[in-house]
């Protein structure tokens, strides 16, 4: 009995010393996740050379090798003033943005003051889970000061839309809620980061996405330079081949699967390769299916953009394809992917806004921030020709399109003082292919008239003397700093300078 007592009360003093060591550990890697405070100005895209209110945004982080926080890009978007606090600590700490990628919405902060990585211990990144294992989520959402600590299950991992550039990447999905200022937080399994707690699905209670380590890992590895090149492109747009017709008109047989290649751009080392109507077999020694799909992992399948996001710009991928009924294997040499394909550049963060005024006009280029100012309803209320241009491609001869975006009334603009909107396609009779090009033509106009058209035929003439000589009126009466943003062009900064 004696033995019994002896042996059982050698297992408790194990246990304790066990559940003692988990507790102490615990508290280390709570030091290491950290509260971000933001103050972010975001660019007046309606009134381009202003800003607006500036917003108090809060997030999270965790603390990583190289005394780096590693967080969401969209917690730090267009700061200007970002402050960092640890567990339990009462004192912030000024932090600033080293390296940052929209795309994967991560970035990297530092803090000079070193005091600030005392008692903290780096988290290492980890493998990505199984489905249904557990992972805990830690954060600080608003409504409280204190570290929040949440549980959730990986229950799906696939390619998703990034809520904050529209970037399409792969995700994880947990039955944990992600609240505001979760962001950013570390999804923690076995003690090691597994992902970036990202976004929450607003059509489901209690289901948040992260970031996986495989998106991680390719940020991480594209910041040791400190340039930011992004994912690379493949060059080519597919779509599936799942029709038995298709297939056949294709030249591959019923049971071949493969993916349909409908464009290749010209810009691009793919260019050299594929030709639309080929069918993309391979993507690095990874069937594609007729669905646009591959086997990541043994019975997970995701889009084969997978294999390309694993890769850097200047890598070269192998490929394989069949073309008349006959397959064919090559290496394409990745390209970094442009800021938009489409007619309208998607959102960018960090940026002023381009505009040039003339005559009381104010045109921009058309972009998604531009969209984006109608609101969360940017989708039903914002012009039509806008939303129907995003479906677009953009091309050598028209890059982006031109907006005359509202008219500050004057005499020079007298009959068009309820214009806005309005799309325009050539000055003078040249057509435009972008922003910077019709800012220049409208500076070098000889002619004692401009007169701009659309695609319809419609048009705006303004009186080109009279435009300059009431320009200074214009910007005084409407406040305005310059007649165009900074360094749209140099012979345009240089006048002004």
């Amino acid at each position: 009995m004696k033995k019994f007592f002896a042996f059982a009360t050698f297992l408790l003093l194990l246990c304790t010393q066990s559940a003692a060591a988990d507790s102490r550990e615990h508290e280390r890697l709570k030091r290491s996740i950290v509260k971000i405070y933001t103050t972010a100005a975001a660019p007046d895209y309606f009134n381009p050379w202003a800003l607006l209110n500036a917003k108090q945004l809060s997030g999270s982080g965790a603390v990583i090798k190289g005394k780096r926080i590693l967080t969401n890009a969209h917690v730090v978007a267009n700061g200007s003033f970002i402050q960092v606090q640890r567990h339990g600590d009462a004192q912030k700490f000024r932090a600033q943005v080293q390296f940052i990628s929209h795309d994967a919405d991560l970035a990297l902060l530092t803090v000079d003051d070193n005091s600030f990585f005392e008692d903290t211990h780096p988290l290492i990144l980890g493998e990505l889970p199984d489905l249904q294992e557990e992972v805990t989520v830690y954060g600080y959402p608003i409504g409280g000061k204190s570290l929040s600590i949440t549980r959730g299950v990986l229950s799906r991992v696939e390619h998703q839309y990034y809520a904050h550039a529209e970037s399409y990447l792969m995700a994880g999905q947990i039955d944990a809620a992600i609240n505001p200022g979760n962001s950013g937080g570390p999804v923690i399994s076995n003690g090691r980061i597994v992902g970036v707690a990202m976004q929450a699905n607003h059509g489901a209670e209690n289901l948040g996405y992260f970031v996986p380590p495989s998106v991680i890992r390719h940020v991480l590895e594209d910041a040791k330079d400190g340039v930011h090149q992004g994912f690379p492109e493949l060059g080519a747009v597919t779509q599936s081949l799942e029709s038995p017709a298709m297939k056949k008109a294709a030249g591959i047989g019923e049971n071949q699967e493969g993916a349909l290649i409908v464009k290749v751009f010209s810009d691009t080392p793919a260019a050299d390769v594929f030709k639309p109507g080929d069918v993309l077999l391979e993507v690095d020694g990874y069937p594609v299916a007729a669905d646009r799909t591959v086997e990541w992992r043994e019975n997970q399948r995701t889009n084969y953009h997978y294999v390309v996001d694993q890769y850097h710009v200047g890598d070269k991928l192998p490929v394989r394809f069949a073309r008349d009924g006959k397959v064919h294997s090559a290496e394409i040499t990745l390209a970094a992917a442009p800021p938009s394909r489409s007619l309208v550049v998607r959102e960018q963060f960090d940026q002023r806004p381009r505009y040039y005024i003339y005559g009381g006009v104010v045109f921009v280029p058309l972009n998604m921030n531009l969209i984006k100012r109608w609101g969360n309803n940017w989708h039903t209320k914002a012009p039509i020709d806008y939303l129907y241009a995003r479906n677009q491609w953009n091309s050598e001869e028209r890059r982006e399109l031109v907006v005359a975006l509202k008219v500050l009334p004057a005499d020079v603009n007298l009959g068009y003082h309820d214009w806005k909107n309005w799309i325009i396609d050539s000055v003078n009779g040249h057509r435009i292919s972008d922003f910077d090009e019709f800012a220049q033509l409208m500076e070098n106009n000889t002619e004692p008239f401009v007169e701009l058209r659309d695609q319809s035929g419609y048009r705006m003439v303004l009186d080109a003397l009279a435009a300059r000589e009431q320009e200074p009126l214009i910007l005084q009466t409407y406040q305005i700093p310059h007649r165009h943003s900074q360094g749209l062009f140099s012979t345009l900064a240089n006048k002004d300078e």
